[in-house]
C-alpha cells in the first residue's frame, strides 16, 4: 500500500495540469481516429463498436498514445496519472476484445457471455493490482506455489500465464475465422451448404494452429501429443467410431451437397425443412414447429426423401366427390379455376383435374396442383383449395352427395316378416340414404 500511498500523493505535483492536458489529447486523438476510419463499418465490427468508444480499436490507440507520452513527458516531470491509466487502458482493450468477438462468433451462447463477465473481473482485478503496486507480489506467490506431474514441475504462474495466453491466442484465431466468414466467403461463396463447409473447415483448422500454438506458449512440448493422437487414433477405432461415422458423414453431406438447408427433406416418416447442417448432426424442423436431430451417419446410410433437390416444385392433390348427375366438364373447370385463384399454386404448370373413379356414392374426381414452397407447409394451401372447391360447387349448384348405404335385415330363425301386400316373407332389404 505504501507504493500506492506515493502514487496518490504525486498526483499533486505542479504539472498535473499539463498531465491532465495529455491525457485528455490521448484519448481525444483516439477517438478522433476511430471516427475517420469508422464512420462506414457496420455496427458488429469488433475495432470500431457500435458507437466507436465501445470498439477494440480505441483501447488499443488511446494505450499506444498514452504509453508513448508517458515516455516523453516522463522525461520532463512526474506522470503519476499517466502510469495509472495504462492498466486501465490494458484491461479495456482485453475486455472489449472478448466483449466483441464472442457475440460475432457465438451470438446465442450463454457460456460466452459468462466467460466474458469472469473474464472482465479478472482483467479489473489485475488491473487494481497493478495500480496498487501489489501485483508482483502476488506473482511472486503464485510463483512460488508448484505443482509436479511426474517428471515435470511446474508453477500457478505458469499455469496463469499459460491460460491467458492461449486463451489470447484462440479468441484471435476464432476472430480471424469470423471475419474471413462475413468478409470473404459471404461474397466468394454464394451456396449456404458450401459456405458451411468453407467456414467449418477454415474454423476447424484456426482452432487447431492456435491450440497447438498456445500449448507451445504455455511451454508444453509438442512431441508428447503424438502418443496422444495414437490413443485417440484407437479410441476412435473402437468407442468413438459412430462419433467419428457422424462427423465424417456431415462434412461428405455439406461436401456432395445431397442435402441443403432450406431443402424438405423426409426422414424416417418425419418431414421437414432442413433447418441447419452440424458436423455431427443434422436439425430438421417440420412447419408445425417439432424438430428433428438427425445423426449425419443416418442420413449417408439410409434412405432420404428429398424434395427439392432437383425440383423445389412438389406436386400436392386433393379429392372430391360429386352426384352422377353433374357434368364432368363443368366440374373440372370449377375444379382448376378453384386452384388458380389460391395464391401459393403455381399457374404454371397448370392445374389439372381429372375423373379418377365411379364411386359408391358419386364421381371421384381428383385435383393435381404444383406449389413451389414446400417448407411453408402443404396442408394450408390444401385447406385453401379446399375451401375454394367448396364454395364454387355451391354456387354452381353441384350436388355433393352423402354417402349412401343399404341395410338388409335377416329375421331370426322360424320368423316372418309382414311384405308389403300384407302377406308375410322370410326377410327384407331395406334402403337407406345417409
Amino acid at each position: 500500500m505504501i507504493e500506492f500511498d506515493d502514487l496518490i500523493g504525486s498526483l499533486n505535483h505542479r504539472g498535473i495540469g499539463w498531465e491532465t492536458f495529455t491525457l485528455v489529447a490521448c484519448l481525444a486523438a483516439a477517438y478522433g481516429i476511430c471516427w475517420l476510419s469508422g464512420r462506414r463499418q457496420p455496427p458488429e465490427s469488433v475495432l470500431f463498436g457500435r458507437y466507436l468508444v465501445d470498439g477494440l480499436l480505441f483501447p488499443l490507440i488511446a494505450l499506444v498514445l498514452t504509453y508513448a507520452a508517458r515516455k516523453i513527458l516522463g522525461g520532463l516531470q512526474p506522470v503519476p496519472l499517466l502510469r495509472l491509466a495504462l492498466p486501465v487502458l490494458m484491461s479495456l482493450a482485453g475486455i472489449r476484445l472478448l466483449a466483441r468477438v464472442f457475440p460475432l462468433v457465438f451470438p446465442r451462447s450463454h457460456l460466452a457471455r459468462r466467460m466474458e463477465t469472469l473474464f472482465s473481473w479478472l482483467a479489473w482485478i489485475a488491473a487494481v493490482l497493478w495500480i496498487m503496486g501489489l501485483l508482483p507480489a502476488v506473482m511472486t506467490e503464485m510463483d512460488n506455489v508448484r505443482f509436479t506431474f511426474g517428471k515435470t514441475r511446474v508453477t500457478l504462474l505458469g499455469i496463469v500465464q499459460g491460460l491467458i495466453s492461449s486463451g489470447l491466442v484462440l479468441v484471435l484465431a476464432l476472430w480471424f475465422s469470423a471475419v474471413l466468414e462475413r468478409r470473404v466467403l459471404r461474397d466468394a461463396v454464394s451456396d449456404l451448404s458450401l459456405r458451411k463447409v468453407a467456414v467449418n473447415a477454415v474454423r476447424a483448422s484456426l482452432l487447431t494452429i492456435g491450440f497447438l500454438f498456445a500449448l507451445s506458449v504455455a511451454g508444453v512440448d509438442l512431441t508428447a501429443l503424438s502418443v496422444l493422437g495414437g490413443a485417440v487414433g484407437v479410441g476412435l477405432g473402437f468407442g468413438l467410431q459412430k462419433l467419428a461415422a457422424n462427423y465424417v458423414s456431415g462434412f461428405v453431406i455439406l461436401a456432395e451437397r445431397s442435402l441443403r438447408i432450406g431443402d424438405t427433406v423426409k426422414v424416417d416418416g418425419f418431414e421437414g425443412v432442413v433447418a441447419d447442417i452440424k458436423t455431427r448432426y443434422t436439425l430438421i424442423r417440420a412447419p408445425d414447429g417439432r424438430a428433428s436431430v438427425v445423426p449425419n451417419e443416418k442420413l449417408i446410410s439410409e434412405r432420404v426423401e428429398n424434395l427439392s433437390i432437383a425440383d423445389p416444385r412438389v406436386l400436392v392433390s386433393t379429392e372430391v366427390v360429386v352426384g352422377y348427375d353433374s357434368d364432368p366438364d363443368e366440374v373440372i373447370a370449377l375444379l382448376c379455376d378453384a386452384a388458380l385463384r389460391t395464391q401459393r399454386v403455381l399457374a404454371d404448370p397448370p392445374p389439372s383435374a381429372r375423373l379418377a373413379t365411379f364411386g359408391n356414392d358419386g364421381l371421384d374426381f381428383r385435383l393435381l396442383f404444383w406449389i413451389d414452397d414446400p417448407q411453408n407447409g402443404t396442408l394450408n394451401v390444401r385447406s385453401d383449395v379446399n375451401l375454394k372447391i367448396l364454395r364454387a360447387l355451391r354456387e354452381a349448384r353441384i350436388d355433393i352427395p352423402y354417402p349412401q348405404r343399404v341395410l338388409r335385415i335377416l329375421p331370426a330363425a322360424g320368423a316372418a316378416l309382414p311384405s308389403a301386400d300384407g302377406g308375410t316373407r322370410d326377410d327384407a332389404t331395406l334402403s337407406r340414404g345417409g
